[in-house]
Formats: structure tokens, sequence, C-alpha cells
């Protein structure tokens, strides 16, 4: 059933309580858990580099990469030892290649192999600890709320009200009574939108207020840098993900380590779009790497014998909606030099990312602006919607037996790469499908999708990069003018969601130039320099037209463009 605020209590999903959470014996045999984590790793990538002078050219280019990481970018939360390591990585490489035996050669090489994958193992297993847990969880509840207060009741005194709860400032609709039936049955995989460093900790903060155990969920490396925070983090169940490394080795280790974790069934989590969106725009080409897990780790329960729909792993799409996002002129800035390289340059860089993620939720949290978590259906790793039961359905409403697109001939296929990488491309596009449907629209995207478009459709001759470089006088719209085509769009967006296309903010409903007053207030609120405004003759404009590039591109894929 659909839910607009998570209000009541709910009683935990697992019956024995927190003691017989997956995730807890997980971390009980954290040690146990790391080493078979290494071996599969070590299997895998000995797969995908079968001889002798291939796996030495894997280690090789990871001494390479990973050098060259340490020296052009290094973080506090790396380990005094990598220099060194790495250095007696490459001398014994090259005691190898000085050997003549090449039974001594294989050992020395294995030798090397389970080393660094073991340190891989290590770095990215999580910590879980339940008395850590129910303190974090306290903590984050317990201290939002009180800055909650403090920034809706005037005045020192109300940091110590109890009349709002973060259920009043972060809305949670969609299928979560499925959810929560489903968690009981099989293995969640939880697949977030990703817009904001806020993100790891509010779905964390979801899954709980929802009676969900805790999940495990990967999280940039870079946030364990700051330590209350990295407390937190390993609190609520996060394994580190360093985007850093892109070297093999550590890529088959993270895949490894996520799909024996949910064929475990540790409920899971994590971001598909690979990590924030730049540009602002709700993800439509995800990273297959994690996804493919999940269809692993399906593969690998049926070949266990674990058949029952109740045995099922269930993927779950979920958007995150802000009205602003405190690091979008860093973001997208990024996504401009990334996309533009030569064409676009910045005059004046004033913003900075450097700020400490602490300032950054207390800023977030003492503001007015409400947040939007949006529970998408339940389907199966084919993307195949399910019943409250697990039982998987075709478009036609026919019942779907899913190990029967893991076997031939009546038999579980051991293992077919090239199929495999087929359902993980299926899949993902599933979930961006349901990510364009189950995304919130808030008044404060529209007034942005609305003034961007306007101003495009003025300067069509005008390539994106050039058109970011307009003066100010050139960026006034008339109110009236912006107002006939906000109302066409808007009429636009409620046909769409009646026909079940996306979703809608209950500030789209009343009178239009009230609408537009709600999105223009909210709209990049925190911003120095607000994306939209209205100045003194009434009109609307820009003082940002980059910011206001971002949170137009929140309404980029539904081709609303013709209604302006």
């Amino acid at each position: 059933m659909s839910q607009d605020y998570i209000k009541q209590k709910f009683d935990p999903v697992v019956p024995g309580g927190i003691n017989e959470w997956p995730v807890v014996a997980l971390s009980r045999n954290r040690q146990e858990f790391v080493e078979e984590v290494a071996k599969e790793s070590i299997k895998r990538i000995k797969a995908l580099a079968p001889t002798r002078e291939a796996l030495i050219e894997e280690i090789e280019t990871t001494v390479f990469r990973e050098k060259l990481r340490i020296k052009r970018n290094p973080w506090a939360v790396d380990p005094e030892d990598d220099q060194a390591f790495l250095n007696t990585v490459k001398d014994r490489l090259l005691d190898i290649s000085l050997t003549d035996n090449d039974a001594e050669k294989d050992e020395q090489l294995d030798s090397i192999l389970n080393e660094m994958i073991l340190r891989y193992s290590d770095e990215i297993a999580g910590n879980f600890k339940k008395s850590r847990y129910r303190m974090a969880r306290s903590i984050v509840t317990f201290g939002f709320a009180r800055l909650l207060n403090a920034s809706r009741a005037r005045g020192f005194w109300s940091i110590f009200s109890t009349q709002y709860t973060l259920q009043d400032k972060i809305n949670i609709t969609g299928e979560v009574d499925k959810l929560r039936q489903l968690a009981r049955k099989g293995t969640i995989i939880m697949v977030p939108t990703h817009f904001s460093n806020l993100d790891s900790i509010l779905i964390g903060w979801v899954i709980n207020v929802m009676g969900m155990p805790a999940f495990i969920y990967g999280a940039g490396l870079n946030l364990f840098n700051i330590k209350i925070i990295s407390y937190f983090l390993n609190s609520l169940g996060a394994y580190k993900v360093d985007r850093r490394k892109k070297n093999m080795l550590y890529l088959e280790t993270l895949k490894s380590y996520s799909s024996l974790a949910i064929q475990r069934g540790c409920h899971s989590l994590f971001f598909p779009g690979g990590t924030r969106s730049r540009s602002g725009k709700i993800e439509s080409r995800l990273k297959l790497g994690l996804l493919s897990t999940a269809i692993e780790a399906q593969r690998v329960n049926y070949q266990k014998g674990k058949r029952d729909a109740r045995e099922k792993i269930f993927v779950v799409p979920v958007t995150l909606n802000y009205n602003f996002v405190l690091e979008a002129p860093s973001l997208i800035k990024q996504y401009l030099r990334l996309q533009g390289q030569e064409r676009y340059y910045v005059e004046n860089d004033e913003y900075s990312t450097s700020y400490k993620i602490t300032a950054f939720l207390l800023k977030f949290f003492t503001k007015g602006s409400d947040i939007s978590v949006s529970i998408g259906k339940a389907m199966d790793v084919l993307g195949n919607y399910v019943d409250e039961n697990g039982q998987s359905y075709d478009q036609k409403g026919r019942t779907i037996d899913t190990q029967e697109y893991f076997t031939a001939d009546g038999r579980i296929i051991s293992q077919n790469d090239q199929r495999e990488v087929e359902y993980t491309r299926m899949l993902s596009e599933r979930i961006v499908e349901e990510y364009l449907k189950i995304n919130k629209v808030f008044a404060s995207h529209l007034v942005a999708y609305t003034a961007f478009i306007i101003l495009k459709k003025r300067f069509k001759k005008l390539d994106l990069y050039n058109l970011l470089r307009l003066p100010e006088e050139d960026l006034i719209i008339p109110y009236n003018e912006f107002k006939t085509s906000f109302k066409s769009v808007l009429a636009k967006v409620h046909k769409m969601y009646g026909e079940g296309k996306l979703s809608v903010s209950p500030h789209l409903a009343g009178d239009t130039d009230g609408i537009i007053k709600h999105g223009l207030k909210n709209v990049g609120m925190y911003h120095a320099k607000r994306p939209l405004i209205r100045n003194r003759a009434g009109d609307i404009t820009t003082q940002d037209l980059n910011v206001l590039f971002y949170y137009h591109n929140r309404l980029s894929g539904y081709n609303l463009e013709k209604y302006v």
C-alpha cells in the first residue's frame, strides 16, 4: 500500500531481532568472510588472466595505477604503508622475472596475489556492530530532529522541542508494506538514485524507520576521511568503495564481496549510477559491475537448491528527491568540464567542495526544505514485477518461474557469462524505467526546467556552452511569459502523473502563481547565488545559469521541452 508519511512505529521485519540479521552474522565472522572474499576474488582474477604472463601484467598494471593514485590523489583514509607495500610487490615481481624455476615462479606469484587481494578485501569489508548501530540510529534520529525543530520553530530553546520529527521533513512514499513483506521472504537489493553526500545517511535512516534490518551498502571511501562520519557509516552497515581504483584486481574483489554477502542473505544497497549525478539528471546509464552481482547471486542460490519463491533476490528502485543539493554548483562544473573540455572554462571557481560533511549536514537540516524518498515496485533480477509473496509476473500478468532463466535442458547452468551480461543490461534498463516513473516532481524542479528551456529556445542558435555564458541582461524572462509556459508544462506533468509515468509533489496543486512562488522559494535555496528569482520588476531571472541548468536537468528524459 502506498503511504504518504511513515509515522507509525514498525515492528522489526526479522522476528528474532537484531541477533538474527544476516549482517550481524557477517560481521561476527568478519575475518572468515574476508578470507572467503579473497579466495573467490582470486578465482575470478585467474579466470580473467589465465596465464602466468597475463597475471603478471595485471599485477604490474595495478601497481602502476596505485602508485599514480597515491601521487596524484591521496586521501587521509589511505593506509600509511600503501607506498611501501607497492614497492615490495614491485621488487618481488622483479625477483620472479629472474627465477628460472616455473614452480617457484607460480608460488611467488600466488603469494603476491593473495596478499594484494587480502588487503583489498579487508579494506572493503564493513565492520557492523550491534551496540554502535543502536547508538548511531538514536543519534541520527535525535540529532537531526532537534536541528529540524530549531529551523522550524524560532529560538534557541526550540532545539529541545519534540514538535517536529524527521518524518515531518522526509516524505516516504511507494511500496513500503510490500517491501517489508518481501524482506521476510527473500533478500532485498535497494538501488537508489544518487545526488548528494547526504544520500548514504538518509537512506540508512529510511531503512531503519521502515523497521527493516540493517542493509550492507557501498559508501565512497572518501566519506571515511572524517572520523565521525566513518563511525556512523560503519555502524549502519557500510562497506567501502574506492572510486579511484579502476584496476581489475580491485573491481573483482569488490564484486566478490557484494555477491557473497547477497548469497548469505544480507539485504544490500548500492548506487548503480556509481557516483553522485554530476549533471543533476536521473541516471540513465547504470554501472553494471555491482548490479551483475545480483544476477550472479541469484544463479548461485539456485545452484545451491534455494529455489523457493520465498528465497529469491528482489531489486527495489528508489528515488531521492531534493529541492536543492548543496554540492550542485561544484557538481555541475565538474560535469561541464568533462563534457565540454576546451569549450567550457570556469572564469571564477569560487565554490569549493572541501567543506566538511558535518557542516554540510548541519546546514541541510536547518533549512526548511522537504525531502521525498520514493520506494519503487519490487522486481526479480530479470526486471519482472513481483507480488507480496515474491512470485514474478511478465508484462501480461502471467506467472514466471525465474529459475528457468538459468537452466538449459532441465539442468542448472553452472555459469554463462554472456547470458548474465545480457540479464544485467536488461535489469539496468528496467531500473531506469522505474526511476522515471517514481521520480517525484517538485515545484522547484518545474520552475527551473521551464525557465531554462525558455532561455534555450530564445537563443536556439547557441550551443550549451555559449548559452551558459550569456550576460545578465539576456537572462530576464517576463513573468507572464514564464507563467504561460509553466502552466503548459504543469498540465502535461499532471497528465503524465495520471498515466503513471511519474509522481508529483502535493505542492503542485493549487493556483499557478502559488505553485510558482513555492518553486522559486525552494529551488537552490541554500546557494549564495540563487538559480532562479523574481527581480524588482517581478520578472524571472537567474543569478547562476550553470546551477539553473543543473536543477532543470532533473526533468530531462520526459520530453517536456515542446510544451514550453
